[in-house]
């Protein structure tokens, strides 16, 4: 028997003059019913499933707007293409907000129906079998790339290759070619995790090296002060490469976007990456100058960012820019959230505002505690829509829109992204190891170098030195850090979560919006 293209109901009250357009569809593979009206158009919906309803307008008794009402009624996902003789403009309201594929005006061709239905049946289809050629295509060529000696702004280029991959790949979803990107990003991480070990020390070297956490206010909010704009320094804690192209749609109503990016500091957790944007000091420089800072991390405080608001001040003075009226607002909660947007135009007098929001950093730790949030949150495409659903109706868009308004500059960056933790590894360590996960510090610190960056001399690396013999761990890849005594406990709780402080794309590769109002200059 031969497959069907699809099967298409044809409802018109002059449906005896449309044969040659109906031999037409068949020829072309189609399977075509027709009814003459719109009640039977209903019962026989009511009672058979088909690809797509070709309805007319104009047809005594109930109209073609009347029966898509009630089609939809019956199922919301019916694909209709509404065909009328009129061109009013209320005609093409009603059908737009009625949800139909097409509208098509009559006279139609033959041709003009085929094209229509193909177009309404297998657009998603031709999408996934392109998707799926390019893929494959490209997918050599990124193989291509590992193999050549490619620099801080190549590695860019291919991870935002890899990140537009999965963006495509969470539509079309059955084309089956996730396991084959998630296992080249695998690829692509072991070789990251080699370029890091061979560069990163000389990077902190070199004037000349690629952007770091340390940068971002010298280079993207200072500039802007000096002109006298004014700035929102946006920090979404542990925001990814992905999730920040998942909300872009979003934000494009509202500015227009230039996207640039950063490496974020090692350890990729909020003592060192963070307080280093707010500082724009390496994490050695930091605890010489401020005690405090010192104490908490080296008795590892449940709150290593407290002093960032002072951070801030200081720098701001260090580029003769104490002038500035600025206000610092953390939120770690909704309630938070929306008192601060009720407030938004209290702050809106001031020069800059610093805000911290770590929605997307508590879903990360907290989806490795909850039963609920694993299933919400399994995978990357998982995270990547829980974290969209919360933008898109969070009190943080409220505000984003004001600040356009008001032609405030954005500047939207994170500290650290996070990935998805499978191996793990162990570690040899005293009781008095710090408690990461994805990193530790401690006396005596040891791990396999094939997994971790074992690191003896942490002023190598720009990082503090606490105690006798001390030393650093940093997971590569997908690793993670268990105790001999306690694997199991530690597997139960850990694999599979979301999790940073190690090397990786995910974590190391931090995007940085630049966001102005959009303008009607033209």
């Amino acid at each position: 028997m031969k497959k069907t293209r699809g099967h298409i109901l044809w409802v018109d009250d002059e449906i005896e003059h449309l044969k040659p357009h109906i031999l037409f569809l068949e020829e072309k593979g189609y399977n075509l019913s027709k009814v003459n009206n719109g009640q039977d158009a209903i019962e026989i919906v009511k009672n058979n499933y088909f690809d797509l309803v070709l309805l007319d307008q104009s047809m005594p008794g109930m109209d073609g707007l009347e029966v898509l009402s009630q089609l939809k009624k019956q199922r919301k996902t019916q694909l209709i293409i509404m065909i009328t003789k009129t061109e009013d403009e209320w005609l093409m309201d009603e059908a737009i907000t009625g949800q139909v594929e097409q509208l098509l005006f009559k006279p139609v061709n033959p041709n003009q129906i085929f094209m229509a239905c193909k177009q309404a049946l297998e657009k998603k289809s031709l999408s996934e079998e392109r998707a799926t050629r390019e893929y494959l295509k490209e997918f050599q060529e990124l193989n291509d790339q590992l193999r050549e000696n490619l620099s801080s702004q190549n590695w860019w280029l291919l991870y935002d290759k890899l990140v537009e991959w999965q963006l495509k790949f969470d539509l079309y979803k059955d084309i089956g070619l996730e396991t084959i990107l998630d296992e080249q990003i695998q690829t692509c991480n072991k070789e990251f995790s080699s370029y890091i070990e061979r560069s990163y020390v000389e990077w902190l070297k070199n004037e000349s090296r690629p952007r770091l956490s340390t940068d971002v206010f010298r280079d993207f909010v200072k500039p802007r002060l000096e002109k006298n704009e004014k700035v929102c320094l946006l920090v979404v804690d542990c925001m990814r490469y992905d999730h920040f192209k998942s909300l872009l749609p979003a934000l494009e109503n509202i500015f227009t976007i230039d996207v640039d990016f950063k490496f974020s500091l090692l350890p990729t957790a909020t003592p060192y990456s963070r307080n280093s944007i707010f500082s724009g000091i390496f994490p050695d420089e930091m605890v010489k100058k401020y005690k405090e800072q010192a104490i908490d991390m080296q008795s590892d405080s449940s709150s290593l960012n407290k002093h960032e608001k002072l951070f801030l001040e200081d720098q701001l003075i260090k580029y003769d820019l104490e002038n500035k009226k600025i206000h610092y607002h953390k939120i770690w909660a909704v309630q938070e959230g929306e008192k601060f947007k009720n407030r938004i135009k209290d702050f809106l007098q001031k020069d800059m505002l610093a805000l911290v929001v770590n929605f997307v950093d508590i879903l990360a730790h907290n989806s490795s505690q909850s039963g609920v949030l694993k299933e919400m949150v399994p995978d990357e495409a998982g995270y990547r829509s829980a974290v969209k659903s919360w933008f898109d109706n969070s009190w943080l868009l409220d505000v984003l829109k004001v600040l356009s308004e008001n032609d405030w500059t954005v500047v939207l960056t994170s500290d650290h992204g996070s990935i998805r933790v499978k191996n793990d590894i162990m570690v040899a360590a005293d009781k008095g190891a710090s408690s990461g996960v994805r990193y530790k510090h401690g006396r005596n610190l040891n791990s396999s170098t094939k997994n971790a960056l074992v690191i003896k001399d942490p002023a190598e690396y720009k990082l503090p030195a606490f105690g006798h013999q001390p030393s650093y761990v940093i997971a590569k890849d997908e690793n993670y850090f268990v105790y001999p005594n306690d694997v199991h406990k530690y597997q139960n709780k850990f694999k599979n979560s979301f999790q940073h402080g190690g090397i990786s794309m995910e974590e190391m590769m931090v995007p940085i919006g630049i966001m102005k109002r959009k303008k009607n200059d033209i």
